[in-house]
């Protein structure tokens, strides 16, 4: 890949993030890249009918500590806020909206069943969406 199109897959990354610390390190995994553009995204889990796993203003509490992180390293990071139970769309909806050249994320660690339902995620992340997905390392100083 030539530095022309990297640059052009780097313009405008969306950061997917789930809370402070996993925002920081996630953001803390993309800064070697050096992207033109960051735009740290949040999804609210939120559906109709279906109790919320956490209260709506915890959870806008929880985006808003998790974009101060980012910012940490991306001074200028933009941030967007999605509400939605389909983690996956409500990631493709904001990058279209916020017209990400590419989704950077970092697989989540945990137990046997977080890792399972990570992968699914990323799976579907990388199977699903229109744009390029970077699936950034993990690293022993990165790990929650």
């Amino acid at each position: 890949m030539s530095a022309n199109e990297q640059r052009d897959l780097l313009s405008h990354v969306l950061l997917p993030v789930a809370h402070k610390e996993d925002a920081l390190a996630t953001a803390t995994a993309l800064e070697p890249y050096d992207p033109e553009q960051v735009t740290a995204l949040h999804v609210v889990e939120k559906g109709e009918g279906v109790p919320d796993k956490t209260p709506v203003e915890q959870s806008e509490e929880i985006a808003e500590e998790s974009y101060a992180a980012v910012r940490t390293v991306f001074p200028d990071a933009d941030d967007h806020t999605a509400y939605g139970r389909d983690i996956v769309g409500e990631i493709f909806a904001a990058a279209e909206e916020v017209d990400a050249s590419a989704v950077a994320y970092r697989a989540r660690s945990g137990n046997r069943i977080m890792q399972f339902l990570s992968g699914d995620l990323s799976l579907k992340l990388v199977t699903q969406g229109d744009r390029p997905v970077i699936a950034l390392p993990r690293s022993e100083s990165n790990d929650e």
